[in-house]
């Protein structure tokens, strides 16, 4: 049985290009401001967007991703979970922060949105063709009445 579950899902759009710094061991550790968008109509129908801002921390070879191909503007999914922190300051006043700690990131968007669409090009490799080569067709789906389909 789970003790419990600490989980945040979030889709939005990169604030700013990530900041990478590396551990003393090596490990990469990338910060990004990500930010959301909720619309909704308040009573005399007027659209009203509220954004709220995320900070996002991304540790690891997940890290070194996301430094490499994130970039302002891009579109990101990010699951994780999230954690709370709490800083003194220089001035003697604590801070206290809200981190969503990321353990998965999907990239979306297309090139021109500034996301993930990211494509390796590869050099085309060519077949040789083969002069005789008979085809195959394939086999033909014999009929059936639409009262057997299940949907």
């Amino acid at each position: 049985m789970a003790r419990g579950i600490n989980k945040a899902i979030l889709v939005g759009n990169l604030g700013n290009d990530p900041e990478t710094r590396y551990t003393q061991s090596g490990m990469a550790v990338t910060k990004i401001s990500l930010a959301t968008t909720t619309v909704r109509k308040d009573r005399d129908g007027n659209t009203q967007e509220k954004t709220e801002w995320h900070r996002v921390t991304f540790f690891g070879k997940l890290a070194e991703i996301a430094a490499e191909y994130l970039r302002k503007g891009s579109q990101v999914y990010v699951e994780g979970r999230i954690s709370y922190s709490e800083h003194v300051g220089d001035d003697g006043q604590k801070r206290y922060y809200t981190d969503i700690i990321a353990d998965e990131m999907q990239m979306l968007g297309g090139r021109g949105d500034g996301g993930g669409g990211y494509e390796r090009s590869r050099p085309q490799r060519q077949e040789p063709r083969q002069q005789s080569a008979p085809s195959r067709q394939p086999a033909p789906v014999e009929d059936f009445p639409d009262d057997d389909i299940p949907f």
